[in-house]
């Protein structure tokens, strides 16, 4: 069967769905030696696989509409000419005006533009409250990353009970530890330090956890580092405000975003990363900071619990004194951290890429 799988997550963006869409047709890739696929994406990238065919579709900011145009007529004439049999819109929106005989898989990784609307810009989440349960009832298939995600879905939208299927993204095997002392020197850390990873916006509750480090340096260690890395997302000004005046700025290092050799070697040399983020759909850092052999502390909402599984500590995202507890807790028992660090490597294996290719399959031949 010939798959079409709209790729400009893999151009347009750097964070979760970025990450998500190229482990996915890489692995696809790499594992299911049936299917066929293409990749309708922005721009076409020459180190990019050989064995998949890659359609360029730029997009012209400067025309008036033309973004609508490309989404709503030219890449469903690519399909049709392409003569796909399915296609896999890994990004929230669409795929559209595709026939019948094409079937349509929607990827949702959450529901927050809906759910949290405050944590949004209008833009966003009026798109997303117009188009998503008209996506959703033409969609033959509905992926999700999570069961917490799948049940809010269900929730908001009932008819979408039968159709919707979880499968778990896999690890990426580019994460390892790696402990080089270069980057600390790059970044002017000195060791030790608690790491955050994530797109600065309010749903990653970051000004919670500057309060809450302020209260760690006060009642348990002044000499600890924080380090924050990540791209700057909307309504981040609340953040930036808040790390200004920080009583412990000298000890906050904000990276932004980072090079992934990079990350690998700040993951690898924390104390624990830190994820406060207050509803995920999934929480690729956790997989990732595991992966390099590091403990996890993180919110105990959403699907978190899914991926952190009984290694990460978690708290309350709304209680930054347990989130201090947590803290401490890591901090007194990271020096004995060499006796754990392959539980958390071999937690991480068990989420493979491979068995997300076979349930996909699974789920082609069922649509």
């Amino acid at each position: 069967m010939k798959i079409a799988i709209l790729a400009d997550p893999l151009d347009n963006q750097s964070a979760g769905v970025h990450t998500y869409t190229k482990g996915m047709v890489n692995a696809l890739i790499q594992y299911d030696q049936i299917n066929e696929y293409v990749l309708i994406r922005q721009r076409k990238d020459p180190s990019f696989s050989a064995n998949v065919r890659q359609i360029g579709v730029p997009i012209f900011p400067y025309i008036p509409f033309f973004s609508s145009f490309r989404l709503f007529v030219l890449i469903p004439l690519i399909c049709r000419w392409q003569k796909v049999k399915a296609v896999v819109e890994p990004a929230h929106f669409g795929p559209f005006n595709l026939p019948a005989s094409i079937k349509r898989i929607t990827v949702i990784h959450d529901l927050t533009p809906l759910l949290f609307p405050q944590y949004h810009r209008l833009y966003g989440r009026s798109l997303q409250k117009l188009f998503l349960p008209r996506i959703l009832r033409r969609a033959d298939k509905i992926l999700t990353v999570s069961e917490h995600s799948k049940k809010d879905i269900n929730k908001q939208f009932p008819f979408t009970t039968p159709k919707t299927k979880v499968i778990y993204p896999g690890r990426d095997p580019f994460f390892y530890p790696d402990h080089s002392p270069k980057v600390l020197k790059k970044f002017g850390v000195d060791y030790p330090f608690f790491l955050s990873v994530g797109t600065i916006e309010p749903r990653k509750n970051l000004v919670l956890l500057l309060k809450a480090f302020e209260r760690y340096c006060k009642l348990v260690n002044s000499e600890t580092f924080l380090v924050i890395a990540g791209g700057k997302g909307w309504k981040s000004e609340k953040f930036f405000e808040a790390l200004e005046q920080h009583p412990f700025r000298k000890k906050i290092r904000f990276v932004g975003r980072v090079s992934k050799e990079d990350l690998r070697v700040l993951y690898s040399h924390s104390i624990a990363l830190i994820y406060p983020s207050i509803y995920e759909g999934f929480g690729l850092p956790i997989l990732e900071a595991y992966s390099c052999g590091t403990a996890v502390i993180c919110s105990n909402s959403s699907s978190l619990p899914e991926v952190g599984g009984k290694l990460a500590t978690y708290f309350d995202p709304l209680d930054e004194i347990e989130l201090v507890e947590s803290m401490s807790k890591l901090y007194c028992s990271f020096r004995n951290r060499a006796l754990v660090k392959d539980q958390f490597i071999n937690f991480s294996k068990t989420f493979f890429w491979r068995n997300y290719v076979h349930e996909f399959m699974k789920m082609i031949k069922e649509t």
